[in-house]
């Protein structure tokens, strides 16, 4: 497949937390009841499995059709992660803000959540996207050439144009994954209204 046109899909966001040690993963199992319940977010919600005990794993997953979210401590680092599993309409970067949108909405709401005494919150500064399709997106340098543009695009819009700084993952056992670091923090309501 030409670089030109690689099709990003099954975008995943993860928002690092601020102080991970403070948070107690125990109270999201009945918080995701209430999004299932209440269907909140996007797309049909269906399910919740409970990874915590397993180090370095994927956490609490709400899971849904079209996506699952979850705190997730993936290789130690405690997060908010939107896993988009269904293709999505238009291009890249438009797959990059439907991903980005969802993972930002739910860390809005775990924020929030006074059964969490306000210890989830978003670093401001640093987060991870990953492209869950290894046939599609390999992680290679050829996939890194194809998204580079879409990501620089992407990020300019995110953080208004202020400085940051992008580290491309390199082991090709492992998902394509950037990871962005900013050097003015932004809170999540920011971030929202940047990508408009």
């Amino acid at each position: 497949m030409e670089t030109s046109q690689m099709e990003m899909q099954h975008v995943n966001v993860k928002l690092l937390v601020r102080n991970p040690e403070e948070v107690d993963l125990e109270p999201l199992i009945p918080i995701f009841h209430g999004w299932i319940q209440n269907q909140v977010g996007e797309g049909l919600l269906l399910d919740i499995a409970d990874y915590r005990h397993v180090d370095a794993g994927p956490g609490v997953v709400l899971i849904g059709h079209e996506g699952d979210y979850s705190v997730d401590n993936a290789d130690h680092r405690l997060g908010v992660r939107y896993n988009r599993k269904a293709p999505v309409d238009g291009s890249n970067l438009d797959r990059l803000k439907q991903a980005a949108r969802a993972a930002l909405t739910a860390c809005q709401r775990l924020e929030a959540e006074s059964r969490l005494g306000g210890k989830l919150r978003f670093n401001g500064q640093e987060m991870e996207i990953f492209i869950n399709d290894r046939l599609l997106a390999p992680n290679s340098s050829t996939t890194r050439q194809a998204f580079e543009s879409d990501f620089e695009s992407f990020f300019k819009q995110l953080f208004q144009g202020k400085n940051f700084s992008t580290a491309y993952a390199s082991d090709p056992r492992k998902l394509f994954t950037v990871s962005v670091k900013t050097t003015q923090p932004f809170r999540v309501t920011d971030l929202l209204e940047n990508l408009g």
